[in-house]
This record gives C-alpha cells, sequence and structure tokens, in this order.
C-alpha cells in the first residue's frame, strides 16, 4: 500500500496538471472524428476569435485604466489645493501672531 502521508511539491502538481492537459489536446486532435484539414481550420477560426477577444479586453482595460488615472490627477489635485489653502492661511496667521508680537 502506498504511503499516503507523502505529499507532492506545487511544482509536481502543475507539472502534472500541465502534462495531462498536453496529453489530453493531443489525444483529443489525433482522435478528432475531423479529417485535419477541418481540424486545423477550427483551430485557427478559435485562435482568431480568441485574438479578438484578447484585443477587446485590452481596449476596455485600457479604458479603465485612463478613467482610474483621470480620477487620481483629479484626486491629487483637489488634496493639493487644500495644502495650499491650509499653508496660506498657516502663513497669515504666523504673520499675525508676529505683528501681535513686534506691537
Amino acid at each position: 500500500m502506498p504511503n499516503q502521508d507523502a505529499k507532492c511539491s506545487p511544482e509536481t502538481v502543475v507539472l502534472a496538471f500541465l502534462g495531462g492537459a498536453i496529453g489530453g489536446m493531443i489525444a483529443g486532435i489525433l482522435l478528432a472524428p475531423r479529417s485535419g484539414e477541418e481540424t486545423r481550420r477550427e483551430l485557427k477560426s478559435q485562435a482568431r476569435r480568441t485574438e479578438e477577444d484578447i484585443i477587446e479586453k485590452a481596449k476596455e482595460a485600457r479604458a479603465a485604466l485612463d478613467e482610474v488615472i483621470e480620477s487620481g490627477k483629479q484626486f491629487v489635485d483637489e488634496k493639493r489645493a487644500d495644502v495650499e489653502a491650509a499653508v496660506k492661511a498657516g502663513r497669515e496667521a504666523f504673520k499675525e501672531k508676529m505683528e501681535k508680537c513686534s506691537s
């Protein structure tokens, strides 16, 4: 009876999974009921659709990133204005205090 307490490393599990997936794909292609030409045509078509989907998702991600960047710029501009106003108020208060002390 095999040792059931033995643990496989994550690398071993990933390699076993990838090996099984690749083996299954190869077996599926070789044992498919279609001819090689039909299979290649179908694979090219699927690759084209996948490429179009990836390009569309990339465009959506870029648009979302542009929105986040613009929001970040607005946030920074607002906070910069708040800090500038606080510094100005601090300078004025300091100036008034100095004027009172020197009088």
